[in-house]
Protein backbone atom coordinates (compact mmCIF):
# COMPACT_ATOMS: atom_id res chain seq x y z
CA UNK A 1 0.00 0.00 0.00
CA UNK A 2 1.32 3.43 -0.89
CA UNK A 3 0.51 6.65 0.90
CA UNK A 4 0.22 10.12 -0.55
CA UNK A 5 2.81 11.97 1.54
CA UNK A 6 1.02 15.26 0.86
CA UNK A 7 -1.73 14.25 3.34
CA UNK A 8 0.41 12.28 5.79
CA UNK A 9 -0.05 13.74 9.27
CA UNK A 10 -3.04 15.91 8.43
CA UNK A 11 -6.40 15.47 10.11
CA UNK A 12 -9.65 14.50 8.48
CA UNK A 13 -10.99 17.97 9.29
CA UNK A 14 -8.03 19.57 7.51
CA UNK A 15 -8.66 17.46 4.43
CA UNK A 16 -12.42 18.18 4.44
CA UNK A 17 -11.69 21.90 4.79
CA UNK A 18 -9.21 21.76 1.92
CA UNK A 19 -11.81 20.00 -0.23
CA UNK A 20 -14.40 22.64 0.71
CA UNK A 21 -16.81 20.15 2.27
CA UNK A 22 -16.14 20.47 6.00
CA UNK A 23 -19.33 22.35 6.85
CA UNK A 24 -21.68 20.13 4.86
CA UNK A 25 -19.94 17.00 6.18
CA UNK A 26 -20.29 18.20 9.77
CA UNK A 27 -23.98 18.97 9.29
CA UNK A 28 -24.64 15.61 7.65
CA UNK A 29 -22.82 13.77 10.44
CA UNK A 30 -24.78 15.64 13.12
CA UNK A 31 -28.10 14.80 11.42
CA UNK A 32 -27.13 11.13 11.22
CA UNK A 33 -26.25 11.04 14.92
CA UNK A 34 -29.49 12.78 15.93
CA UNK A 35 -31.60 10.47 13.76
CA UNK A 36 -29.85 7.44 15.26
CA UNK A 37 -30.27 8.71 18.83
CA UNK A 38 -33.97 9.36 18.30
CA UNK A 39 -34.46 5.90 16.80
CA UNK A 40 -32.60 4.30 19.70
CA UNK A 41 -34.67 6.16 22.31
CA UNK A 42 -37.86 5.18 20.53
CA UNK A 43 -36.71 1.55 20.54
CA UNK A 44 -35.77 1.66 24.23
CA UNK A 45 -39.11 3.21 25.18
CA UNK A 46 -41.01 0.93 22.78
CA UNK A 47 -42.55 3.87 20.91
CA UNK A 48 -43.69 2.92 17.42
CA UNK A 49 -43.36 5.32 14.51
CA UNK A 50 -47.11 5.65 14.35
CA UNK A 51 -47.32 6.55 18.06
CA UNK A 52 -44.35 8.92 17.80
CA UNK A 53 -46.01 10.74 14.90
CA UNK A 54 -49.22 11.05 16.94
CA UNK A 55 -47.33 12.43 19.94
CA UNK A 56 -45.53 14.91 17.72
CA UNK A 57 -48.84 15.86 16.08
CA UNK A 58 -47.37 15.23 12.66
CA UNK A 59 -47.61 12.70 9.87
CA UNK A 60 -45.80 9.41 9.67
CA UNK A 61 -44.13 10.69 6.47
CA UNK A 62 -42.74 13.71 8.34
CA UNK A 63 -41.44 11.46 11.11
CA UNK A 64 -39.76 9.27 8.49
CA UNK A 65 -37.93 12.38 7.25
CA UNK A 66 -36.85 13.20 10.81
CA UNK A 67 -35.50 9.69 11.30
CA UNK A 68 -33.90 9.48 7.85
CA UNK A 69 -30.18 10.17 8.33
CA UNK A 70 -29.88 11.32 4.72
CA UNK A 71 -32.71 13.85 4.93
CA UNK A 72 -31.45 17.33 5.72
CA UNK A 73 -34.79 19.12 5.52
CA UNK A 74 -35.77 18.97 9.21
CA UNK A 75 -36.27 22.04 11.37
CA UNK A 76 -34.74 22.48 14.79
CA UNK A 77 -38.23 22.87 16.21
CA UNK A 78 -39.22 19.45 14.87
CA UNK A 79 -36.06 17.85 16.25
CA UNK A 80 -36.69 19.49 19.64
CA UNK A 81 -40.26 18.16 19.76
CA UNK A 82 -39.07 14.66 18.91
CA UNK A 83 -36.31 14.83 21.53
CA UNK A 84 -38.72 15.97 24.22
CA UNK A 85 -41.12 13.11 23.52
CA UNK A 86 -38.37 10.52 24.03
CA UNK A 87 -37.20 12.28 27.19
CA UNK A 88 -34.13 13.93 25.73
CA UNK A 89 -33.07 17.50 25.04
CA UNK A 90 -31.73 18.94 21.79
CA UNK A 91 -28.78 21.27 22.28
CA UNK A 92 -27.42 23.54 19.57
CA UNK A 93 -24.52 25.87 20.17
CA UNK A 94 -22.28 28.26 18.32
CA UNK A 95 -18.60 27.56 18.75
Amino acid sequence: MTFNKEYLGTSLEDWLEEEGILQESTIAAAKKVIAWQLSEEMRKKKITKMRMAQLMETSRAQLDRVLDPMSSNTTLETLQRAAKIVGRELRVELV
